[in-house]
């Protein structure tokens, strides 16, 4: 840890669109899951589930697939207490999508996720004296999966579904913070990098519940909607109308420099 770079703040990273690329998984998921028991009558496109997400409220992925289901139904005349969905069963066919049919190994759709950074970007925050975790919406497994697993980190500081509420609630992001700072005596600055509207607003949120310390939210562009440069900018309008400070096109681009930008621009 060099003294000329110490941290003047946080990293939590979000993991799903920053560390890795899902929407050949959870996002094809979802709409396997909507097609499904829409009878095979609707597919959402990645178009319809990101204006679904871009309501800030829809981060669990089981929860928009019943909420796009709903949704659809209703178009077509039928009220949600006539349709009784069974969300358990929503629940096990995502499941059987992502994680595949082996119980005790991962076979479906999350063996193929491209991942979006490398351990040696989170080196070099170390490197800077920049403490960093994790705070997601993926269960702890699919999360392990991905971080221990596929990248080889050992034991990350790592807040997943099973250990808060759902975001825009916050209490999962202080939760990554406690352990971060734990050691730590000068309050630092939080950065916390996303790519939905949903992760704007829990930092929107934390910084109304605890005003004596900076909150930085930092967009990324899931690499879905970079294929074209309109569908980026306007999702990147949408980031920063939401709160985020600036909006990258991957992860790695907030490199230790990058970070002592925002901070002095706060």
């Amino acid at each position: 840890m060099t003294q000329e770079t110490s941290a003047k703040a946080i990293v939590v990273f979000d993991i799903d669109g920053v560390v890795r690329d899902v929407s050949g998984s959870y996002r094809r998921a979802i709409a396997d899951t909507v097609e499904y028991f829409t009878t095979q009558t609707y597919r959402p496109t990645p178009l319809d589930i990101d204006q679904l997400k871009s309501e800030g409220v829809w981060n669990n992925d089981w929860e928009a697939s019943q909420e796009l289901i709903y949704r659809y139904f209703e178009t077509q005349g039928q009220s949600r207490a006539q349709l009784q969905l069974d969300y358990d069963a929503i629940v096990a066919f995502f499941q059987l999508r992502y994680r595949g049919s082996d119980p005790n190994n991962f076979t479906g759709y999350i063996c193929n996720e491209p991942l979006l950074l490398q351990p040696s970007y989170l080196e070099q925050l170390t490197q800077a004296g920049i403490p960093w975790g994790f705070f997601s919406g993926a269960t702890r497994a699919s999360a392990n999966y991905v971080l221990e697993k596929r990248l080889g980190l050992e034991s990350p500081v790592l807040i997943a579904m099973e250990d808060a509420p759902g975001k825009p609630d916050p209490t999962g992001l202080f939760a990554t913070v406690r352990e971060l700072e734990n050691g730590i005596e000068q309050r630092l600055a939080i950065v916390y990098v996303g790519d939905t509207v949903a992760d704007m607003y829990t930092v929107e949120k934390a910084r109304g519940l605890d005003s004596s310390r900076t909150w930085i939210s930092v967009g990324v562009l899931p690499p879905h909607v970079q294929e074209t440069a309109a569908r980026g900018d306007a999702y990147s309008e949408t980031l920063i109308a939401a709160g985020a400070a600036v909006v990258l096109r991957n992860v790695e681009q907030l490199s230790p420099v990058k970070i002592q930008e925002l901070l002095q621009l706060k």
